[in-house]
């Protein structure tokens, strides 16, 4: 498989090999996959970031947007001073911000592209991006903190002592550049969907655009409108269903409505 390229599928066969046949490790002899997935209902989605959404000069109002969620949600959240914990919590509460979510599952990817019904018509997408390559574009104290703790990704543990702040990020190289952040164990969604998040350096910064000049990073595979229903199936058939990824009344009535729906 030709990294940076666009698969389209046909099969539930298909999608199972354009997910998985890339999983293999030479190095340990296992299938581990060096890549993260996110799963949307239309392929013309892209990846833009929620903050990017709000309007003009959002690049300005990110800072206030956190400070204010941070003063008023304190007597609800307590994550601590570190700003990657809060902007994790912020992310996950439906503020706007930088983040994107990702997933370590292709199998949860694949729900996302197939959990509304009323988006069958259209073609969807599950972005696939190599996040342990994606390290050699960071800056070299950044990649230090990693190795440092064996790692691939970070943690807000790990990235505050290095970056304590949204500005600093920026200030450490002039090329820009993506680091993926495991968040704490906030709830059980973010356990149950091996959630993690991506952001850029700069909060202007399009990771789309930023994979196209990196297209050894990621491949797309594309998901006919005709295949959705199938896999849909088989995801429920597997338990790969809101009942378990969104634990809780919400997605249980989510998972009993969508399956009762014909």
């Amino acid at each position: 498989m030709e990294e940076g390229q666009e698969i389209t599928v046909n099969s539930w066969a298909e999608v199972q090999a354009a997910l998985f046949d890339h999983t293999w490790n030479d190095s340990i002899n296992r299938f581990r996959s060096n890549y993260v997935y996110r799963g949307s209902w239309s392929k013309n989605i892209g990846l833009s970031t929620s903050i990017s959404r709000i309007g003009h000069q959002y690049d300005v109002l990110e800072p206030h947007l956190l400070r204010n969620f941070r003063k008023y949600a304190h007597s609800n959240a307590s994550p601590g001073d570190s700003v990657w914990n809060w902007l994790a919590v912020a992310q996950h509460h439906g503020l706007p911000t930088r983040l994107l979510d990702w997933t370590y599952s292709p199998l949860v990817a694949l729900h996302f592209v197939t959990q509304d019904l009323s988006k069958y018509e259209e073609d969807g997408v599950v972005w696939c991006v190599n996040y342990v390559k994606s390290r050699d574009y960071l800056p070299m104290p950044l990649k230090k903190a990693l190795d440092s703790e064996g790692s691939n990704v970070f943690t807000p543990e790990v990235l505050e002592p290095v970056c304590p702040s949204l500005r600093e990020l920026a200030n450490f190289q002039k090329d820009e550049f993506v680091l993926f952040l495991e968040p704490p164990s906030l709830d059980a969604r973010i356990v149950h969907q091996y959630a993690l998040f991506s952001l850029m350096s700069e909060v202007t910064a399009e990771m789309r655009a930023w994979l196209q000049q990196h297209q050894e990073l990621y491949f797309r595979v594309i998901i006919p409108a005709g295949l959705k229903w199938e896999i849909r199936d088989k995801l429920d058939q597997a338990n790969i269903t809101e009942r378990v990824l969104m634990p809780g009344l919400s997605g249980l009535s989510e998972w009993l409505k969508r399956h009762y729906t014909h």
